[in-house]
């Protein structure tokens, strides 16, 4: 904050190189976020609700991301997800996708690494809901689809929507799984943070403001659900 611009902070912020990587940014960790609670909202009540054994390790392998060097996840989804990895190749092979060096292998790579906030505030939320409601609803004839929309979806509803701010604030900040699957190109996968190491070199001054852009979204949201957050995990 003291080197940073302010005199020339509003024409940074809108300048071609800061707003293009801002606005890809703002895509992909939105689109990441998305794709997150579609398959984390599932996950999270099959590891607090579910019956089926092994959940421990499924929980693990689902919450290492969090202790993982974000750059060995990388190089997990390029063997899994590239044009000759273990997924990859077929759908390279038979329907021409090449998630790799993509801007949809930012949303992958970003989505990889920010889910278990996501799995973890929602799973927090299914095991603090009292599951009386719910047994209320079968018994009057509530499939279980209508009993999770009407019943259990409006009672986590508070985790869901921390762990959404939460995903998609990781997800705007992620870096080294990005730039290890995805690649660091203008326009096309350079996010924020991957812009941010580019500026350094010959640009220091785009580079802080791009920085102090993370660190406000940083700061706001930790501020903001800093209780939620310790309830959630307690």
């Amino acid at each position: 904050m003291v080197r940073a611009p302010w005199r020339e902070l509003p024409d940074r912020l809108l300048s071609a190189e800061v707003g293009q990587a801002l606005r890809l940014s703002l895509v992909c960790a939105s689109l990441a976020t998305v794709l997150c609670l579609l398959l984390g909202i599932p996950l999270a009540w099959l590891l607090a609700r579910g019956d089926l054994p092994g959940r421990g390790l499924i929980r693990a392998l689902v919450t290492v991301p969090l202790v993982l060097p974000p750059v060995v996840g990388g190089v997990a989804l390029l063997l899994v997800l590239g044009r000759r990895g273990l997924v990859g190749s077929y759908l390279y092979d038979w329907f021409g996708i090449a998630l790799p060096f993509s801007t949809a292998g930012v949303v992958v790579a970003e989505a990889f690494v920010a889910m278990p906030f996501l799995v973890i505030s929602v799973e927090g939320a299914l095991r603090g809901a009292d599951p009386r409601y719910e047994e209320a609803a079968a018994t009057l004839g509530a499939s279980r689809w209508l009993t999770f929309r009407r019943v259990t979806l409006p009672s986590i509803l508070p985790g869901v929507v921390a762990g959404t701010v939460l995903c998609w604030a990781r997800a705007l900040g992620e870096f080294g799984a990005t730039i290890t699957f995805a690649g660091n190109f203008p326009g096309k996968t350079t996010t924020m943070p991957l812009a941010v190491y580019l500026a350094l070199e010959t640009d220091p001054a785009a580079a802080i403001v791009l920085s102090l852009v993370l660190l406000l979204v940083s700061v706001v949201v930790l501020a903001a659900l800093r209780e939620r957050w310790l309830r959630g995990l307690l």
